[in-house]
This record gives C-alpha cells, structure tokens and sequence, in this order.
C-alpha cells in the first residue's frame, strides 16, 4: 500500500530531491514525500480509496500534475513523472556560445545483422551557437567533426570506416553542420534546419533538439545543455558499401541515428584550464 512514482527529465535522468505532494478531491493534503537519489518515491502512508492529484515540483524544473486513482487495495501507482526545465520554451540568452567538447559528445548507432545494434562516437568535435537577440528563429549554430576520430571501440572496424567505403578521411578530413534555420517545435523543443556536410556530399539535415537548462558551472562560467537527434541515410552521403548474408539479410543498416549531447559555455571561447 501506499505511493510509488518515478521521477525523471525528458532525457530520462533520475530527479532526486524532487517533493511529491498528493491531495484529495477537496485540496487537503494527504501526502508529501521526497524522492530519494534514484528519483524514487517508495511511501507506505495507507491512503482511502479515491481520486487524488500528484504534484511534483523540483528546484530548476516547472511543477507537473498529474491524477491518481487509489484502489480497494490502498495502493497508488503514479508511474514516471517527467519534469521539464523551467523556461524550457526559451533558448539561453543571447550571444555568443561554445560547444565544450570535453563534456559533450558525438555519437551514432547502426544496426548490425539485423539484430543488434553498433554503438559509434567522434572523439574529436567543436562549434559555435548563436542566439539571436531579436529574433530566436535567427539563432545558429555551426560544428566541425574530425571524421578520422571515428571511435566504434574495434581498431579494425574504424580502419574500415575510415576507408573510401565509408567516411574516406584522407579526401574528406572534416564533417561540418551549419543551420540554416529554427522552429518551435514543442514546449521545450526546436527543430534545427541545417546542412550537413560529408564524404564529400552536402544535404539538409534537421535536428530535434531540446533545451535542457542553462546554469552556473564549478569555474564561474555560464552553461546551457541541449539534446537532439537525428536520422541519417548512408546512401544519402554516397556510402553505398554494404555486404549481404545468405539470409538477405544486409550487415550494416542503412540509417544511422545520430545522438548529440552538448554543453556549451557562454562567451566566444572556451575557459583556460
């Protein structure tokens, strides 16, 4: 008997300290409980069976309600919880922004057989982003990938896609995005039109992105964190190479999904160590 919930960001990472008041039909409170380091919240406060409203709120994040039926049995499972920035619909303010490589990463994932998944990264990467002070749909963002630095974590295989069959290093040392525009796309989403440039072939590429927060960082800088997502064709970007098992079945998928984590650090550079 009693309340279970899930607390989480929209990128899944667990919110502790989070504070989960539940209320009856009449607004009293009958419940309050914190949740612990993995964003649980595990109460056995017995409650009356009956219609209840779940209110999460949690320090940087927009509080979030939600409704719960507790049965015969006193039990309320609220399930996961997902809890938003606050200012989430806003991007951070204006100016110049630099990616920090250091705490962000590049990375893509190709089905392999059919059955399992290739989990690949870039380990060498930069950018700029800037927001556009009068406009939001003005802002930019542009980014360069050493491709050579293709890390899959198989010393034969990143020869291969270092090779002509795939990213062809040595005629196309860099793989380069700039946006060409921004949309709203949600509460605290945006779509990133842009190019991308690779192996040598150009084409538009969107992004879905979400705005994470913005915050102070341990070296007095300011810093924002943003997600996005992406789906890529290999055939687009003339990467045709594939080998076909007796199953019919080709090795190597054909779209690539790509993953950006990003921190960027407010200024037009990047803080010395």
């Amino acid at each position: 008997m009693g309340l279970t919930a899930k607390i989480r960001t929209r990128d899944g990472w667990a919110v502790s300290h989070a504070v989960v008041t539940v209320t009856d039909m009449t607004g009293a409170q009958v419940l309050r409980a914190e949740t612990d380091a993995e964003g649980a919240v595990r109460d056995t406060t017995e409650l009356a069976p009956g219609a209840y409203t779940v209110i999460v709120t949690a320090v940087g994040y927009a509080p979030a309600a939600s409704s719960a039926i507790v049965t015969a049995s006193g039990r309320a499972e609220v399930g996961t919880v997902t809890l938003t920035r606050q200012g989430g619909t806003e991007l951070p303010p204006p100016g110049p922004w630099t990616i920090d490589p250091v705490h962000s990463s590049v990375a893509a994932v190709a089905q392999h057989l059919g059955i399992s998944s290739v989990h690949g990264r870039f380990t060498e990467f930069g950018g700029t982003i800037e927001i556009a002070p009068d406009d939001v749909a003005k802002s930019r963002v542009e980014a360069v990938i050493k491709a050579a630095s293709v890390d899959t974590g198989n010393g034969m295989r990143d020869t291969h896609l270092k090779s002509a069959d795939f990213l062809d290093v040595e005629r196309h040392p860099e793989i380069t995005y700039r946006s060409t525009g921004l949309t709203l796309a949600g509460s605290d989403r945006w779509t990133v039109q842009g190019e991308l440039s690779m192996h040598g072939v150009v084409r538009p590429v969107d992004l879905d992105l979400a705005y994470l927060g913005t915050g102070a960082d341990p070296w007095g800088g300011t810093r924002a964190a943003f997600r996005a997502t992406a789906e890529l064709r290999r055939e687009d970007f003339a990467m045709n190479y594939n080998q076909v098992l007796q199953a019919g079945i080709a090795a190597i998928g054909t779209t690539l999904k790509v993953e950006l984590d990003i921190q960027a650090v407010q200024g037009d550079s990047l803080p010395q160590a």
